[in-house]
C-alpha cells in the first residue's frame, strides 16, 4: 500500500474533527467567509456606484429623512434599476411594513443606501465600486427572518453596532437551541444552481449532523413537518410545488433558502420564473444567502419550528381564556 495513502487514512484518525455544537456554540466560519455587507453612513458620499453595480438590484438609497417618520418619500431607486413599477410599489410596501414593526430605539441614517438581505448574493461587486471604501463584506449569516419586509437592512448610526448585530444573531440562535425540537423535512429544489442543495446536503455529514436537533429528511411529502424550498421556483416546477405543499399534513411550514428561493436572485424579472417561493407558498421563514451556511439554514428551520409552537401556544390560551368565560 502506498505510504500517501496510508497517510491519508490515518490523518482523520489523529486529527478527529469533532461535530459541530451549533447552535449553543457559535459556527465554525473559514477565513473571508462572506456575510451580508455592512455600509458605514460616515464614508457613504451617496454616488450612487453600488446601486448601478448591485447585480440583483438589492441596494437602495433612502432621502427625505429617516424612514420611520417618512416610509414611502423616503425610498428612492437609483440608476441602473432595472425594476419595473410592481417591484418598485412591493420595495416601498416592505419598507412601510418594516419601519412600522422595528423597535424604536434603533434610528437610520437617512442618506445611506440600504440592503436588501433577500436579494443579496454576497458577491462583494459594491465593495470593489464603492470608491469612499463604505462598504465592506461581513461575517454575519445567520439572518434568518420570519417576514419578508424584516430583511432589509438600513445602516445604523454608529458604526459599532455591526458587533451588537452579530451578538443578537447569536443571542437568537442560542434562544432557539433552548427549546426541544423534532422535525421532519422535505427538500424541494423549484429551480436552482444546486449551490444552496450541496448546503442543505451539508447538514448530513458527521460535522454538522443535524440529526442531533432531532431534524431529519423524508422522501415523502406526507411525512414531512417542513418544506425546504430552494430554487427560483420556474413555472415547470410551479404545480410540482403546489402539489409537494397539498400532500403534507397540516401544520405544516415553509422555510424558503438563499436568494433565489426569496427574490428570485440574479433571475428576478425572467418571465419563467415566480420571483420565488412567497409567490405560490405561505413562506413562513426566509434564509438569506447565496447559498447560506449550513448554520444559517438550521436557524431557519429552529425558527420556522419556534414559531409554529408560538402560534399553537396563542390558539392554546386563546381558547381556554373563551372557555372560561
Amino acid at each position: 500500500m502506498p505510504l500517501d495513502l496510508v497517510r491519508r487514512l490515518l490523518t482523520p484518525l489523529r486529527n478527529p474533527v469533532p461535530t459541530s455544537h451549533y447552535p449553543e456554540s457559535e459556527p465554525l466560519l473559514q477565513f473571508a467567509t462572506r456575510g451580508l455587507p455592512a455600509i458605514d453612513p460616515a464614508r457613504c458620499d451617496q454616488n450612487g456606484a453600488c446601486v448601478d453595480i448591485c447585480p440583483t438590484n438589492a441596494i437602495e438609497f433612502e432621502v427625505g429623512g429617516d424612514s420611520a417618520s417618512h416610509p414611502i418619500d423616503g425610498m428612492l431607486v437609483l440608476g441602473g434599476g432595472l425594476l419595473d413599477e410592481a417591484v418598485a410599489l412591493a420595495n416601498r410596501t416592505a419598507a412601510l411594513e418594516y419601519a412600522s414593526s422595528r423597535p424604536p430605539a434603533i434610528r437610520s441614517a437617512p442618506t445611506a443606501p440600504s440592503i436588501d438581505a433577500g436579494r443579496c448574493v454576497y458577491c462583494a461587486a459594491c465593495v470593489s465600486a464603492c470608491p469612499t471604501g463604505a462598504i465592506s463584506m461581513t461575517s454575519r449569516t445567520e439572518l434568518a427572518r420570519p417576514r419578508r419586509a424584516e430583511m432589509i437592512e438600513r445602516p445604523l448610526t454608529v458604526v459599532s453596532a455591526i458587533d451588537d448585530l452579530l451578538a443578537a444573531d447569536r443571542a437568537r440562535a442560542r434562544i432557539l437551541a433552548a427549546h426541544g425540537r423534532s422535525l421532519h423535512v422535505r427538500h424541494l429544489d423549484a429551480g436552482s444552481c444546486n449551490g444552496c442543495d450541496w448546503e442543505i446536503a451539508a447538514l448530513l455529514n458527521p460535522y454538522h449532523d443535524v440529526q442531533r436537533l432531532g431534524i431529519d429528511f423524508v422522501a415523502s411529502p406526507r411525512h414531512a413537518d417542513l418544506l425546504l424550498v430552494t430554487g427560483v421556483v420556474t413555472r415547470n416546477l410551479e404545480e410540482a410545488a403546489l402539489r409537494t405543499y397539498d400532500a403534507m399534513p397540516e401544520p405544516r411550514l415553509v422555510v424558503a433558502v438563499g436568494a433565489c428561493a426569496i427574490s428570485g436572485g440574479v433571475f428576478a424579472g425572467s418571465p419563467q420564473i415566480r420571483d420565488g417561493a412567497a409567490a405560490i407558498l405561505p413562506v413562513d421563514v426566509f434564509v438569506p444567502g447565496c447559498p447560506p451556511r449550513p448554520e444559517a439554514i438550521i436557524e431557519g428551520m429552529l425558527l420556522a419550528l419556534e414559531s409554529r409552537r408560538s402560534a399553537e401556544r396563542e390558539a392554546a390560551d386563546a381558547a381556554k381564556r373563551g372557555s372560561g368565560r
